[in-house]
């Protein structure tokens, strides 16, 4: 009988292990990612930008603050090699929260030096809604950077 008792617990986990197929049952512990926080400000030449100092950045005010389906315009500076700047700018947004994904700007190609950086592009973006966006930037196919920014 004590030999039993022994089994017992080791029973007890089998059992419970197992669904009524006889399969063994896992549990998927689903973690929330690692929340982005707004970007840093850095200044280049005289003007202040948000983003990755001597990486990637546009100018940033309280002018040019994002609201909610408001377009407006920004510089994107961009730092690095020739080859690496070889090719047009695409940015994908992504909203934190919601992960709704959008293309937020797309340009046919990149602009020389200016203000410090090693090349620019003008352009317009609005985002559809408030809360914290991730700014994905391309330069050609390969990924260059993110800048995050919070839109009110």
């Amino acid at each position: 009988m004590k030999r039993w008792l022994a089994f017992l617990p080791v029973l007890l986990i089998l059992l419970t292990s197992c669904n009524g197929d006889g399969q063994a049952v896992t549990k998927q512990v689903v973690q929330k990612e690692n929340q982005a926080e707004v970007s840093n400000t850095f200044t280049s030449g005289s003007y202040k930008m948000i983003g990755e100092e001597e990486r990637i950045g546009f100018i940033h005010s309280d002018a040019s603050a994002f609201k909610a389906g408001e377009p407006n315009k920004y510089m994107w500076h961009l730092w690095g090699d020739e080859d690496e700047l070889d090719g047009s700018l695409k940015v994908i947004g992504r909203h934190q929260e919601t992960n709704e994904e959008i293309v937020v700007f797309e340009s046919d190609e990149l602009a020389g030096p200016h203000n410090g950086a090693d090349a620019h592009v003008p352009s317009t973006m609005q985002l559809p809604s408030t809360g914290v966006w991730e700014l994905d930037a391309y330069v050609g196919e390969e990924f260059f950077g993110t800048i995050v920014v919070e839109v009110m």
